[in-house]
């Protein structure tokens, strides 16, 4: 009588009549990575309530300054009250779901690794962020802010997905940067819900203090683009631009993962920047101008290299003005039901994105590791500031 064996046991993958045991598969969810999406997160460790598939929020600008000097003893006149318009951005609130399915059957056959319904509900539930990434750094017609639900779509879009969608942040950039050839045209929006101020001039004003103006659509260019390499000139010209009489203070960079190493190789060439590499992730690209001080953290998000988004684009932003509102949290839809002896479970999310300041969001376009060397700041025409 012979020892019995794991061989003789077999491993799953013999013959039925002579493999006796069930091959020991590990169904954890591979490949987590916690910064896999870095905006999603930065938006979400401050997320808030929202009660409306349109939510709106004000957003403060001032005047420019003026001569104010007044005689003693001056009447006040009503004409004299000041102008106590609000600014207001909206954004609407844009349904993510997924769905999983089982028959009765293989939910009841013990099964190697256990449940298959549960792990691809952790599965599936990671790719829902991967979805509001992508949502958040769109650079196509999918990015207007829609309100959906009318059969058909917004100009500039091939989506044939009518639902509401929330604006992306390329959208709502208070700061904007392109390349143009003829080095005068600006970044111009094109149309969002039917209600948005539209203009390819350096004068657009997007948050005029109409509700009906609270959206935004996508940016895009009117002509011919150069594609230049990365430059230190660039990002502190941009965000001096942003900061710009609206305290914004601009602290991370989150570019495209196919960009990460050639923007963060560029910063060491001006020669008042240090860079270091913590432990835990990233670069932090430390710099001291004169009497500015600023330090960065870059981020690379892989879903800027995905179809609709814009892998030429660097986005600045200050995590603490973009936010989460939440319609409905993350759980699973209990009004869908099973069907005869098949489970359909659907998991549903419904938020959008607000952005409490759009100076704190800014957009660098047309960077590429093999365009043309950066020797100078971009024309001023080039770097707009969209509030007045």
């Amino acid at each position: 009588m012979s020892t019995i064996t794991s061989a003789n046991l077999g491993n799953g993958n013999g013959s039925y009549t002579t493999d006796i045991v069930v091959k020991d598969l590990d169904m954890t969810v591979s490949n987590y990575v916690k910064d896999r999406t870095p905006l999603t997160n930065m938006a979400m460790s401050k997320k808030r309530k929202v009660n409306s598939t349109l939510h709106i929020w004000p957003v403060d600008y001032y005047r420019t300054p003026a001569l104010n000097a007044k005689l003693e003893g001056a009447a006040v006149q009503s004409s004299q009250a000041a102008d106590n318009t609000r600014a207001n951005c909206g954004n609407y609130t844009q349904i993510f779901t997924t769905v999983i399915g089982a028959t009765g059957t293989a939910r009841a056959v013990e099964q190697a690794g256990g449940d298959p319904q549960a792990y691809q509900e952790v599965k599936q539930l990671t790719e829902i962020m991967f979805d509001v990434e992508l949502q958040m750094v769109r650079a196509d017609g999918a990015s207007i802010k829609y309100s959906g639900q009318a059969g058909t779509q917004p100009s500039g879009s091939t989506t044939v997905n009518s639902g509401r969608r929330f604006g992306s942040l390329y959208s709502f950039a208070g700061t904007r940067s392109g390349n143009e050839t003829d080095g005068t045209a600006v970044l111009n929006l094109a149309t969002s819900d039917g209600n948005d101020v539209t203009s390819a001039t350096a004068t657009n004003q997007p948050f005029n203090g109409l509700l009906s103006n609270a959206g935004l659509g996508y940016f895009t260019f009117a002509s011919g683009v150069t594609l230049q390499q990365f430059s230190p000139f660039l990002y502190k010209q941009l965000v001096t631009t942003a900061e710009q009489r609206f305290n914004a203070k601009i602290t991370n960079m989150v570019v495209p993962t196919s960009m990460r190493t050639h923007i963060s190789d560029m910063m060491p060439t001006s020669r008042s920047i240090n860079r270091f590499n913590p432990a835990d992730k990233g670069d932090t690209i430390g710099t001291y101008e004169g009497d500015f001080n600023y330090t960065y953290q870059i981020d690379d998000s892989w879903v800027m290299d995905q179809t609709g988004a814009d892998n030429t684009s660097a986005l600045f932003l200050n995590p603490d003005v973009i936010q989460w509102g939440s319609l409905r949290e993350l759980g699973p839809n209990n009004e869908v039901f099973s069907s005869a002896d098949a489970s359909l479970d659907q998991y549903i999310m419904e938020g959008t994105l607000i952005v409490r300041n759009p100076a704190g969001v800014a957009v660098l376009a047309n960077i590429s590791p093999t365009g043309a060397a950066v020797t100078a700041p971009r024309p001023a025409g080039q770097c707009q500031r969209y509030l007045t």
